[in-house]
């Protein structure tokens, strides 16, 4: 049976990768800060109680799953907080919040389990085409942009790192989701997102490795 561990999987996308996961017969570990009662009812392995911006919470989490090899990790633990260039210096602790979840997690989370990944494993970011420099055509949310944009070259580095081991690592843009990140707007249910995840992480191998693409099949510019 193969092995996956998702983060941030307590709700929204995480928690519907969770659920298809398992139904496609992996043997699912669900990492979050704080269970829900969805996730608790999902077929997977809760391990709740970890902070993957802390050295504690990443050195607790590799304990935790000491002896367990694992073929697919999902870095999807995530943070969308409003920025403007009007208020920065008043919102300097959640522009560094949202660059510590969504670019630095999942490289400290990638490197924690480096050593638990199966050799021709899949290593997944969930990125935002917002973190594109071309596609950027509005301009605001300076700090959910720079901190994608962050983590979208750390994981191309992270595609050259982890090759000698063919470990494919890809950035997936799962579309504009109906989450509590979103306040509930959106074009998509999170169930039809993760399903689009799943495709596309069904086809991520060394030919496509640090790839940066939508959820629906498109290739998405840098």
């Amino acid at each position: 049976m193969r092995t996956a561990v998702v983060t941030g999987a307590n709700r929204g996308i995480g928690l519907e990768l969770v659920r298809q996961l398992s139904d496609r017969g992996y043997r699912v570990v669900a990492v979050c800060r704080t269970s829900s009662p969805e996730l608790n009812a999902a077929e997977a392995q809760v391990e709740e109680g970890v902070d993957i911006t802390y050295s504690e919470g990443l050195a607790d989490l590799a304990d935790r799953l000491r002896g367990t090899r694992i073929d697919l990790l999902v870095n999807n633990a995530g943070v969308l907080v409003p920025s403007s260039l009007d208020t920065i210096e008043d919102e300097l602790d959640d522009w560094r919040l949202q660059y510590e979840v969504n670019s630095l997690a999942p490289l400290r989370v990638t490197q924690t389990l480096r050593n638990h990944l199966n050799d021709g494993g899949r290593v997944v970011i969930i990125s935002s085409r917002v973190g594109s420099i071309a596609d950027n055509s509005s301009g605001g949310a300076y700090a959910y942009r720079m901190s994608k944009a962050a983590v979208n070259i750390a994981g191309v580095s992270l595609a050259h790192e982890l090759a000698d081991r063919n470990i494919a690592v890809g950035l997936l843009h799962p579309g504009y989701v109906r989450t509590g990140m979103t306040g509930n707007r959106g074009d998509i249910e999170p169930a039809e997102a993760a399903a689009g995840l799943l495709e596309r992480i069904e086809e991520l191998s060394m030919e496509n490795t640090g790839s940066f693409r939508h959820a629906n099949g498109e290739t998405l510019p840098w």
